[in-house]
């Protein structure tokens, strides 16, 4: 091998060639996210790729439902889940202890379809009275593990609105519940304002009334078994740098 290597060399430079110094092989990173903070992964990926050469595949899931994977022994190099839930994966020593940084908070908020009136939601009493004027209610599953569907139940259930709701409700297993509102399927939807912003055909009438309003937290971190854990830091860091406080901005988050 060293004498194959010092021809080429001779041969560069009898002949005047160039000898491209060997580029390291690119790594490929998996990050596991939560809910709304999707929108803000994949924003910035492709700026990830181009600026480092690695790739990124994406796997999207409700908090809950992320957590149970990742104790099945599912493989991932970033996760991005509430802080609590990161919080038990350092303790378990399944993410490295030196690598949880928060990256954003995101309220939730009510969404019509477009064109539709606006009801009022600028009190709490306003609220209510729109949840029973309501022919239907979409909103996360309880049941699955989605941040925003758990609040909301224990919302409807101190406001006394919990049977009334339950006879109109739209459960979304996961994913987009605006989407059910462009589709006609709800009246209204009730969801983190990200993930309504992030659906055609539907108008964001505001957030929740200040008094009520709940803020899920997003926060990331690095598998210690990551074979990757370079790439994997670097992409956390973009997250939590410059370009990913842009991103989620733009994407109705704020900084934690």
């Amino acid at each position: 091998m060293r004498r194959l290597m010092a021809f080429w060399l001779m041969a560069a430079a009898v002949t005047g060639m160039t000898v491209a110094p060997a580029r390291a092989a690119s790594a490929e990173i998996k990050v596991l996210t939560a809910g709304a903070f999707k929108s803000v992964v994949m924003a910035v990926v492709p700026e990830f790729e181009t600026e480092t050469g690695n790739k990124v595949s994406v796997v999207n899931d409700t908090a809950g439902a992320l957590a149970k994977r990742i104790a099945g022994g599912e493989v991932f190099d970033v996760v991005i889940l509430t802080p609590p839930a990161i919080e038990q994966l350092a303790e378990s020593g399944t993410v490295a202890r030196f690598s949880p940084m928060r990256l954003a908070r995101v309220g939730v908020g009510v969404a019509v379809k477009a064109g539709a009136p606006s009801p009022d939601i600028a009190s709490v009493a306003a609220f209510a009275a729109t949840l029973r004027q309501a022919r239907s209610v979409a909103y996360i599953d309880p049941a699955s593990g989605g941040s925003s569907g758990i609040y909301l139940a224990q919302l409807f259930d101190k406001m006394g609105l919990a049977e009334i709701i339950k006879a109109k409700a739209v459960l979304v297993p996961g994913g987009l519940v605006a989407e059910r509102v462009a589709s006609g399927e709800a009246e209204l939807g009730i969801h983190q304002i990200s993930e309504i912003l992030a659906v055609p055909g539907v108008t964001l009438v505001g957030p929740l009334p200040s008094e009520i309003q709940h803020y899920t937290v997003y926060a990331g971190a690095v598998a210690a078994a990551s074979r990757e854990t370079e790439a994997a830091r670097r992409f956390l860091g973009m997250l939590g740098g410059p370009r990913g406080i842009a991103v989620l901005r733009a994407k109705g988050m704020e900084p934690p």
